[in-house]
């Protein structure tokens, strides 16, 4: 299949508002591509007994991409290329998902509390048959949190639907000490890597 130039818009197949954000910044026109109500995204991420993070990221990724293909086919959209991304906290071969509950996000945080974690974000993008993939790891390192810094941030609702139950764009990045890596990445779209992923999809760039 032959691909057009350029193409001027991307579909973005996720609900974070993280990643529209993310793709505003880089200039890219996008427009929505989501689950409807008889999917249930949240399946796509159910962990496999004893998966390292790296293939679990992988992985989760290329089934948000096969099953965002799908969508996209079923709606009969115009054709253009497909951009899904999959984040997640891994506490050595743990992985730490988004918490179901606050007793869950209390025990990651604590978890994490004085200790270095690595944020791996896989963003996958196609086009037609083809398709890319690259992965952001970045190690994150929390400074000790006091069991009340704990309780108070999960008061706040921010670590729900959170991978790790944080998000380093907001309030817990006052007990960040050090990041090596990719800022946006963490955030849940390294913008190095998409903006590489896109021009190979021959996505229109604003740059």
């Amino acid at each position: 299949m032959s691909l057009p130039n350029q193409f001027d818009f991307v579909y973005l197949a996720s609900q974070s508002p993280r990643r529209v954000q993310l793709l505003d910044q880089l200039g890219v026109a996008h427009k929505p591509l989501l689950p409807g109500r008889d999917e249930n995204a949240e399946a796509l991420e159910v962990e496999r007994s004893r998966e390292l993070p790296m293939l679990y990221v992988q992985r989760v990724t290329l089934r948000k991409l096969a099953a965002a293909r799908k969508r996209l086919d079923q709606r009969r959209l115009p054709e253009a290329p497909i951009l899904v991304a999959d984040t997640t906290v891994a506490l050595g071969r743990r992985i730490l998902g988004k918490p179901g509950n606050p007793d869950e996000a209390r025990a990651m945080l604590s978890a994490l509390s004085g200790r270095s974690h690595r944020v791996l974000t896989a963003v996958a993008v196609s086009a037609g048959k083809l398709h890319y993939m690259e992965v952001s790891v970045s190690r994150v390192r929390f400074a000790p949190l006091s069991a009340m810094t704990i309780q108070r941030y999960v008061d706040s609702g921010e670590p729900q639907g959170k991978a790790g139950a944080y998000a380093i764009q907001g309030r817990i990045a006052a007990w960040i000490e050090h990041i090596e890596g990719s800022y946006t990445g963490i955030m849940g779209l390294p913008l190095h890597e998409t903006a590489l992923l896109l021009s190979r999809a021959r996505v229109r760039l604003q740059l």
